[in-house]
């Protein structure tokens, strides 16, 4: 019963297969292969994106951070939630990439960024003059940090007032197959159709050994992503590996039926989390994150039964009574384990 995080699932056999496949023979290196175009061609297709530029990478900071640091300049802004996985998680990797562009934290319910309150602080640090930089770029998360999905007005709101303030629009999808499930919307409609200029595509929360994509809807920002990834250490010698997890993730929906069944599974739990008695939802569940606040011997229970999962204090502090946590549930999440984490909970 592992909800920990979607980082602790295993390797999707198909993808598996792929790498096994990929590792026969001789092909020229840092993406000069066939199967490399063949992938990148791959995420065009799902994207409806003929000509988007496609640069493969290990992780998902290394996505975000060479993102941004080919969109800005040192003296600039970016704005993002304050639970935002660049701001919590990334230990100043933007903010080397950028060579020191500050971030700008924004509040909102669920790791949503209000529109409004965008426009306001963008206009605000626009007028401070030297002492304030200058505004440069947005980052949103889709899904959230909190499990909530971008839908495409959303995005189109943020877009819109992006484009009022001159700011490239980026979009940290380290999770962005669960948004594309729970928002039911082509992926094109969450993207670059509702203004987003720039996608770290995740490919390693849903089955892949440690795969990512950078994909730059603005051609303007393809040349400096490049060689941003070089000079940032990701351009990998041996790229058809990477080439390899995502051109099976993508064969046939596979990495959408990946990411169903985890936004499934979250679904049956918080089902299953409402029925124990004193236990309620922190947040509405719409990908494959539950946070929930659950009586302090449910959670004891849970664990002696061989449950994993973490405390999420940040969204409420524990009592002696009541803690609140947070359940991830992946893409080979098993109904059956499901269903003794909330029996445990019960009790």
């Amino acid at each position: 019963m592992n909800f920990a995080s979607d980082n602790a699932s295993g390797v999707h056999p198909a993808v598996m297969a792929a790498l096994a496949a990929a590792n026969d023979g001789h092909v020229l290196g840092y993406g000069n292969d066939a199967l490399t175009r063949a992938a990148e061609e791959r995420v065009r297709e799902v994207l409806d994106a003929p000509e988007a530029a496609v640069m493969f990478v290990t992780t998902g900071t290394a996505a975000n951070a060479i993102a941004l640091g080919a969109s800005l300049q040192p003296w600039q802004r970016i704005f993002c939630h304050e639970d935002a996985h660049i701001e919590t998680s990334e230990c100043g990797a933007p903010e080397l990439f950028t060579a020191g562009a500050k971030l700008t934290l924004m509040p909102g319910d669920g790791g949503l960024i209000d529109a409004d309150a965008l426009d306001h602080a963008a206009g605000f640090w626009a007028g401070e003059g030297l002492g304030g930089g200058q505004p440069g770029a947005v980052s949103i998360t889709n899904s959230t940090e909190w499990g909530r999905v971008w839908m495409p007005e959303t995005v189109q709101e943020i877009a819109t007032v992006a484009r009022q303030h001159g700011l490239v629009l980026h979009m940290d999808g380290a999770r962005f197959a669960n948004a594309v499930i729970g928002s039911d919307a082509h992926p094109a409609d969450i993207t670059h159709r509702a203004g987003v200029d720039l996608l770290s595509f995740g490919g390693t929360k849903n089955g892949a050994m440690g795969a990512e994509a950078i994909v730059a809807f603005d051609g303007v920002l393809a040349e400096r992503l490049a060689y941003m990834r070089k000079r940032g250490g990701h351009l990998w010698s041996k790229h058809r590996y990477l080439a390899a997890q995502f051109y099976a993730l993508l064969e046939g929906g596979l990495w959408l039926d990946a990411a169903r069944n985890a936004n499934d599974m979250a679904r049956l739990l918080a089902e299953g989390i409402e029925t124990v008695e004193g236990a309620r939802l922190a947040q509405p569940v719409e990908s494959n994150q539950v946070f929930a606040v659950v009586p302090s011997d449910a959670d004891d229970r849970a664990r002696a039964a061989g449950a994993s999962y973490y405390k999420w204090t940040s969204l409420g502090e524990e009592t002696q009574d009541e803690v609140t946590l947070r359940f991830v549930c992946s893409w080979n999440s098993r109904q059956e384990d499901v269903e003794a984490l909330i029996a445990a909970l019960r009790g």
